[in-house]
């Protein structure tokens, strides 16, 4: 294990911002390519000035470089301070790309259009450049304008009404849940696909990742129930039709719940078991799958019950012992500290930063054997690495640096 990363030799120009871009950018530096995050202090990524930040690094003087949020997304990375709205920083970024193998963005199209980087400016300097593009609902159609996050694509691809009871109305994920694994996975898997076509052809591609029609494509049971059945799929709770009980469950305290997955007889009979054969478990409308479902209501206020006086973790350990599928419902805390799995397989990577400290970062979303992947740099200072992008790799004299810098070009 340790070996050269795969990726090692690959250069990317990263001009995306928040979630889907930069979690993708992410992936691939995690497995050895260079990865320059092109920001500016005059219109920083939004994330940088978002909580949660260290204790002791709250409040208005926190800075642009503590927040949990950006840094968690953004390890391995280089930062390039580079104020797109100012004329002169066109031939600069041309110069960047013209020295990169991919180039990433997630704006609506007129963003790099305005800054003279659409993709038919950027092939006049890297004819065989990927560039990689994430607006949020295409580059054509009625809505190609539109702006939006994740918690605006999870409604509007369908997500958020299939999320809560049914009699209340949707409430939601809970969090930006295509910015994390749909899109930012698409985009990784599109680029990889056109660095091998171009490894056989040495051709470059477009590669347009609408991030609505991307969302969508997790919902297709659902669009398929209605598309060849005439069925909408309602909201439920933590109900699914082929098992009963499947639902969280209170335990010993308001904050703790345990979830409980019954699928066939014979994890119901173990959870009966489980519970000491209490009088209302025989009843015969509790017998079979079908009765179960019938009776869902009294099923879980039984459960549950029985579950209030019971500690999470133990209960957890009984059942699945028993061969009830069932798992505590985990805190952060559980999770990042506590969760025996995890810390085993060393998810969590723990980087000093030289702001924020030492902090914990997620682990790769997949490993290879021989290459594991990162990270193992934290995430960079705003400009941290632009002297080295334009001395280095751009080649810029004292000089030209020094004019950048008094027009407020590399700021």
């Amino acid at each position: 294990m340790g070996g050269t990363r795969p990726l090692e030799g690959i250069r990317v120009a990263d001009f995306s911002w928040f979630g889907a871009g930069p979690i993708a950018g992410q992936t691939l530096a995690n497995f050895g390519a260079e990865v320059i995050r092109v920001e500016s202090e005059t219109h920083p990524d939004g994330l940088r000035a978002t909580q949660p930040v260290p204790l002791g690094k709250e409040g208005p003087d926190a800075g642009l470089n503590v927040s949990g949020y950006y840094n968690n997304f953004n390890a391995n990375k280089l930062s390039f301070a580079l104020n797109m709205n100012h004329p002169m920083a066109r031939d600069v970024a041309l110069r960047l790309v013209a020295k990169c193998d991919v180039l990433l963005e997630n704006y609506t199209p007129r963003v790099m259009r305005k800054w003279g980087l659409a993709y038919e400016d950027v092939l006049k300097v890297r004819p065989d450049i990927i560039y990689a593009s994430q607006p949020m609902q295409g580059t054509w159609g009625p809505h190609k304008d539109f702006l939006g996050f994740g918690g605006v694509l999870a409604p509007v691809s369908g997500f958020s009404y299939l999320s809560g009871w049914p009699d209340r109305p949707p409430v939601g994920l809970g969090t930006n849940y295509p910015d994390y694994v749909i899109n930012p996975g698409h985009t990784t898997v599109a680029i990889l696909a056109a660095l091998r076509h171009r490894q056989r052809t040495g051709e470059g591609q477009y590669l347009e990742l609408a991030q609505l029609e991307s969302t969508a494509s997790g919902l297709g049971v659902f669009l398929m129930d209605y598309a060849n059945n005439g069925r909408i799929a309602e909201r439920n709770g933590n109900r699914t039709a082929h098992a009963a009980p499947h639902g969280a469950f209170r335990c010993d305290g308001e904050d703790r719940w345990i979830a409980i997955a019954v699928f066939d007889d014979r994890q119901w009979q173990a959870l009966v078991a489980t519970m000491d054969s209490p009088d209302w478990a025989l009843e015969p409308r509790f017998s079979t799958f079908v009765g179960r479902k019938a009776n869902e209501d009294d099923l879980e206020r039984h459960i549950e019950a029985w579950t209030a006086t019971r500690e999470a973790f133990a209960l957890a350990d009984r059942l699945q012992d028993a061969g009830v599928p069932a798992g505590v419902v985990q805190t952060a805390r559980d999770v990042l500290e506590n969760d025996a799995h995890l810390h085993a397989r060393g998810f969590y990577r723990y980087l000093d930063h030289p702001e924020a400290g030492r902090t914990a970062y997620d682990g790769t979303h997949f490993r290879l054997h021989d290459t594991p992947g990162g990270p193992d740099r934290p995430a960079p200072l705003l400009g941290q690495h632009t002297e080295y992008v334009v001395k280095q790799l751009l080649g810029m004299s004292d000089e030209e640096v020094a004019e950048l810098l008094i027009n407020e070009v590399l700021r």
